[in-house]
């Protein structure tokens, strides 16, 4: 009878030893979930990298033989201190192999190195693999929102021209590619001149 209860004690004890390790390693299978998820999520993304890379930003330049223009706005009820029209006619190339639309444009006009005026632009312009196409951008001065500009209209009046920078953020829609933004980065930089 010892022989037979030191049995069953010795069989209860191996059953509670084997459920503690079953729940030890169904504890730490648990507890690997997690681990295991992150490391095929981060593989996966990691294989996003180079897609990524895929998707070229739309370059900008001043489009030929249509300059950028000024025009000064003489002061009135609504704007005492005046102010200028702005038309860049930027000149947009599709650099990829597949076509997309450039949909968004934040825009961000400097003139001699001081920032003038700001827009965005809602553009919804579809753009053929390797496609250009020339668009005219509008954005206004207004004199009192930038007191620094002064001595740029000192400039356009004895000269008739100032140098501008156009930054931008950039959002297109490259179908199952995504809806990548680009920026913010230099557009476009030259010569405005006086329209009268």
């Amino acid at each position: 009878m010892g022989s037979v209860l030191a049995k069953l004690v010795g069989r209860r004890r191996m059953l509670r030893c084997a459920d503690q390790v079953g729940l030890r390693s169904d504890l730490r299978f648990r507890t690997c979930i997690p681990l295991i998820i992150a490391t095929v999520v981060a593989a996966g993304c990691a294989t996003l990298g180079p897609l990524a890379q895929i998707v070229q930003p739309p370059t900008f330049r001043q489009a030929d033989n249509q300059p950028a223009e000024i025009r000064l706005v003489a002061p009135s009820l609504r704007q005492p201190t005046g102010g200028a029209g702005v038309r860049i006619w930027l000149e947009v190339t599709n650099p990829n192999a597949f076509g997309f639309t450039l949909s968004t444009l934040a825009a961000t006009l400097l003139v001699e190195g001081t920032r003038a005026a700001t827009g965005d632009f809602p553009l919804g312009l579809p753009l053929t693999a390797r496609q250009q196409s020339v668009v005219p951008l509008d954005l206004y001065i207004d004199f009192a929102d930038v007191p620094g500009l002064a001595s740029v209209v000192r400039q356009l009046a004895t000269r008739g021209s100032v140098g501008y920078q156009l930054d931008g953020t950039v959002g297109i829609d490259a179908g199952r590619l995504g809806t990548p933004t680009f920026g913010p980065m230099l557009l476009t930089r030259g010569e405005m001149r006086v329209v009268r």
